[in-house]
């Protein structure tokens, strides 16, 4: 769970950006999109093929 302490002369705005680079980092609103639908076991396992395919092709990339 992501939280934001308010420190005394802070500003509201300031404190809005760390929340939603806290939120960013974590993963939060990734993690809700893909939960958003209900998801068939191949639709699942499409989706995590395509992004092994896209991970070994950065990774192919890096090491050349």
């Amino acid at each position: 769970m992501t939280q934001v302490v308010l420190g005394e002369n802070e500003g509201i705005e300031s404190a809005l950006r760390r929340f939603k680079r806290q939120v960013s980092q974590a993963g939060i609103l990734q993690d809700v999109r893909t939960k958003r639908h209900f998801e068939t076991p191949l639709q699942k396992h499409k989706r995590k093929a395509v992004a092994r395919r896209k991970q070994n092709r950065r990774m192919r990339q890096h090491f050349k």
